[in-house]
């Protein structure tokens, strides 16, 4: 008998948390594929030609963009992006001129954050519609700020968190949007591969590389699932053991949800067997995902009726470019907000913070509280 006085003793399979195997059943058709707008053709201008752009520029080629400028400062870096993805574009070091170019409506600015706030905020103030890169700021004043200035000025700004547009996240996320699965009450990340290949370059010396420029992709899809239920963050980082680069390559997030959690491992020194799975509950089915790498995801959908394994088609890269800059533009052509408008991004941002400061302090901190990386 229990020791609540129930007498009823579940059998070894309900014990062992056994389940019957559920029936196959046709996977929905839903809408995961990126965005592209109806009529809408601007003019675009990409700005920065480091080492993110040449994905940029393949996934617009490939949606068929008009890509009508290319600046950098180092001009005969733009030429060469130029020559390679848009032979007929303009290729220039001359900011200034673009702004002041009224053809051009679109501006996609890449550079990294400490470059770009002021650029965002120079293409706002002359009317163009912006994309910014992730991570969109280092603080949630500045994000703010800009947010404000995009309204005013009465342009759209959005930011490239490209990973929403990934073929396995984006039919999560439409499984969720659509309450196939009813509400979520758990969302969990498990991430391990390789990221030694930063020795040597600009990413060793950022201290919260995993936070900042990886994870953030998950806090990102976090939010779009959840939307305003984080309430803290409680996280911790280390070095692994042997590793040789300088940033700490191993990290734990747990995130108090309204009537919910997460979590998200990632390990960045996994030099063998790299494996990348995401389950999300919901209180009418469950969604998850797996595979070895970001690219190669099985996603399996699971409710009463039984078990769907979609067949998707695309990859991140360039499905994940393709739709942050369309899903801008279709923002532009239907006079709305982007689902990755910066003010929405800024939910993600603060829990990025919360994680950051979390791990650095050992407690756990209301999202919203951190306002950025220090």
């Amino acid at each position: 008998m229990s020791s609540n006085g129930d007498d009823r003793t579940p059998d070894a399979d309900t014990y062992a948390l056994k389940t019957e195997k559920a029936a196959a059943v046709a996977a929905p058709a839903l809408d995961y594929l990126p965005p592209a707008p109806r009529d809408y053709s601007p003019r675009i201008a990409l700005i920065g030609a480091g080492g993110i752009a040449s994905a940029h520029l393949d996934a617009y080629r490939s949606a068929g963009f008009d890509v009508a400028a290319i600046c950098n400062r180092t001009e005969s870096k733009a030429v060469a992006l130029r020559d390679q993805f848009y032979p007929a574009a303009q290729a220039t070091d001359q900011f200034d001129a673009l702004l002041a170019d009224n053809s051009i409506e679109v501006f996609d600015i890449t550079p990294h954050p400490a470059e770009r706030v002021a650029l965002v905020e120079r293409a706002l103030k002359a009317g163009k519609h912006v994309l910014s890169q992730k991570p969109f700021v280092v603080d949630l004043s500045t994000g703010e700020r800009l947010v404000a200035l995009a309204r005013e000025c009465g342009v759209r700004l959005a930011v490239n968190q490209n990973g929403r547009w990934s073929p396995h996240m984006a039919y999560m996320r439409e499984a969720v949007r659509t309450g196939l699965i009813g509400e979520v009450t758990g969302f969990d990340v498990s991430i391990h591969w390789d990221h030694s290949w930063i020795a040597g370059t600009a990413f060793e010396d950022i201290d919260d590389l995993i936070f900042f420029d990886f994870a953030i992709h998950w806090f990102d899809f976090l939010a779009s699932i959840v939307g305003d239920r984080a309430q803290s963050v409680f996280a911790m980082s280390s070095a692994a053991k042997g590793q040789a680069v300088k940033p700490p390559l191993l990290a734990q997030v747990l995130v108090r949800l309204a009537d919910g959690q997460a979590s998200l491992i990632f390990n960045a020194a996994t030099r063998y067997g790299p494996q990348d799975s995401t389950f999300i509950a919901g209180t009418k089915g469950s969604i998850s995902s797996s595979g070895p790498d970001l690219g190669q995801q099985q996603v399996t959908l699971v409710t009463e009726a039984g078990i769907a394994t979609p067949q998707l088609t695309g990859t991140w890269f360039n499905d994940g470019f393709r739709g942050a800059m369309g899903e801008l533009l279709c923002a532009i052509e239907d006079n709305r907000e982007p689902i990755n408008g910066a003010a929405e991004n800024l939910r993600s941002l603060a829990i990025t913070f919360a994680a950051i400061k979390s791990a650095k302090n050992g407690t756990e901190i209301d999202v919203g509280e951190a306002r950025g990386r220090n």
